[in-house]
């Protein structure tokens, strides 16, 4: 942003001889990234940036609203000195809300809406089965408890979400926030099939890998089904054929997060303004017929889109 001073030669305005109100109520009208980046300008762009008035401008309009569904939320309202230092705790320090099954957070440079539907929030077929996924507590997770695979041959992961607790005219995307003790199994040759839209509508499906090294594995034959009774159905599972993933083909492959954690971009979607609709996202992998474990689940986050 350019900052225009004061020159006998062309009449411009002295902007440092301006009322620190009337720096700060223009400095509201920017964005977080500019007032920070405008507050080295001079010590009145420094006082003015950091007045309540210019934060409060760069909050959710239902900030306090949210924040009020979890004592931890309230609490924070409490104590925050300012309205700056709150907004930066929004931006690091996720608050858990409705009872711990959801997280919320701010976007830094924008202040816009991210949420975290814990495990336990989402639909998990077999989850209540304990042959198949085991809830157990993780330290490194915001959540008390995280989904953890077992064994399943059907794997389906869905989450749900109203529009209108997103931030409008922004442009989301899903994740599946994930890990394991040691390692996956059952996903190195077969990609898992998801998809991101609004509740009655189809959405846009796109095949992710959940092993790290998937995409890279070279593809194996089919072994026949009365064959694999003579080995462990894992191994079975792994020499089934997948063929090879086209370059253009669009696959997603997880990246590692700044928390430790891994994620996968299940697909996008842009909320318009006064959209009042279920967002749906969904994992499936069902169809290679083989055995997977090893996965533990966080939870799905959505966040808007890098970039756009």
């Amino acid at each position: 942003m350019a900052v225009e001073m004061k020159n006998e030669s062309n009449g411009g305005i002295d902007l440092y001889a301006l009322p620190e109100g009337c720096i700060a109520n223009a400095l509201s009208l920017t964005s977080p990234r500019d007032a920070c980046r405008l507050s080295l300008v001079a010590s009145t762009f420094r006082s003015a940036a950091l007045c309540d008035e210019v934060w409060e401008r760069f909050f959710p309009a239902d900030y306090r609203d949210v924040l009020c569904r979890s004592a931890e939320g309230i609490e924070l309202l409490r104590s925050a000195i300012s309205m700056k230092q709150l907004y930066l705790h929004l931006c690091d320090k996720p608050v858990l809300i409705d009872g711990g099954t959801k997280s919320f957070s701010l976007e830094k440079s924008s202040g816009k809406k991210c949420y975290m539907l814990a495990a336990r929030d989402l639909t998990i077929v077999w989850s209540d089965t304990p042959r198949y996924w085991k809830w157990i507590p993780l330290p490194e997770s915001r959540f008390s408890v995280v989904a953890e695979l077992l064994d399943v041959c059907w794997l389906e992961i869905r989450g749900k979400i109203r529009t209108s607790m997103l931030s409008p005219e922004t442009n989301y995307a899903a994740y599946l926030v994930f890990t394991s003790k040691s390692r996956i199994y059952g996903f190195e040759y077969q990609p898992a099939e998801a998809e991101v839209g609004i509740s009655g509508q189809e959405g846009k499906k796109q095949a992710v890998h959940l092993d790290p090294d998937g995409a890279q594995r070279p593809g194996h034959q089919i072994m026949p089904r009365w064959r694999r009774g003579l080995f462990g159905h894992h191994l079975a599972g792994r020499m089934i054929y997948q063929e090879t993933l086209h370059a253009d083909q669009d696959v997603q492959n997880p990246r590692q997060r700044g928390d430790g954690w891994m994620e996968v971009e299940l697909g996008e979607i842009f909320i318009k303004e006064g959209q009042d609709v279920d967002l749906e996202m969904s994992l499936m992998e069902v169809k290679g017929g083989n055995w997977k474990s090893g996965l533990i689940v966080e939870g799905i986050e959505i966040r808007p889109k890098e970039g756009k």
